[in-house]
């Protein structure tokens, strides 16, 4: 009786650690912001390229099949019961007050928070504010993110203007080329998401605040994050590699 209740108890453990859908990750993507993420890829590759070189980088990194493979990547290591906990928490009334502020920022084009980053310099906010919004950026690893994104790009765009020179480099070169690079660009993304949240929440009560940067901290919740920046650079280097193989064929 005794080994019949064990291997149930087994069975029931497969069961619930099975990996999670893949489709499931789409959902819970939108709303933790990593869809932004990959929609932002292909648009800033492009910039000040010539019209077949957009269309290459457009479909090479299409925002559609750069978050499937970021589901694929991630599958394993999240049950479908961690992925409704993340989307009932990133999908909450509080969280969904905040994105909606977030969203609100760029109504102007941008201008009011260009202003706001100017008052900052000549009035720092209160340092009990600064502590949360600081919290909240190393829970939600928005500069961790935003400067992955920028290096990245940074990183392919040097490889594309190389080979269009006939010249390439491996990824591990362009890695030790760029370290530098990836340093300062994240300094400056973190300055800039520091100023962005301060401006987008600065009419929520700390209280709310503090409560909101709690739901990052969630551990389901920080290690779709977390996992999501270990993964970008491998998909991005794979993009860089099918670049190279193109390049090689013409």
């Amino acid at each position: 009786m005794r080994l019949s209740i064990i291997a149930l108890l087994l069975i029931s453990n497969l069961a619930h650690a099975a990996p999670a859908n893949v489709d499931a990750f789409a959902p819970v993507f939108e709303l933790a912001g990593i869809r932004l993420l990959c929609e932002q890829s292909a648009p800033l590759l492009q910039r000040g390229l010539s019209e077949q070189q957009q269309a290459q980088l457009g479909e090479a990194f299409a925002a559609d099949a750069l978050c499937l493979d970021l589901a694929k990547h991630l599958a394993g290591r999240f049950d479908q019961a961690q992925l409704r906990q993340i989307h009932s928490v990133l999908g909450s009334p509080i969280a969904k007050r905040f994105s909606a502020q977030e969203r609100a920022v760029g109504a102007d084009g941008g201008e009011a928070l260009a202003s706001y980053r100017v008052q900052l310099a000549q009035r720092p906010p209160r340092k009990d504010r600064l502590v949360l919004v600081r919290r909240l950026d190393a829970a939600a690893h928005t500069t961790t993110l935003a400067g992955l994104l920028r290096y990245e790009v940074g990183k392919t765009q040097a490889l594309l203007a190389l080979m269009a020179r006939g010249e390439t480099l491996d990824e591990q070169a362009m890695s030790s080329q760029t370290a530098g690079q990836g340093k300062a660009l994240l300094a400056s993304s973190a300055e800039a998401v520091e100023s962005f949240m301060l401006y987008a929440y600065r009419q929520m009560p700390s209280a709310q605040l503090a409560e909101y940067t709690a739901l990052y901290e969630q551990p389901a919740v920080a290690r779709l994050l977390e996992s999501c920046t270990q993964v970008l650079p491998g998909l991005f280097a794979e993009r860089r590699a099918a670049l190279r193989k193109a390049a090689a064929k013409r």
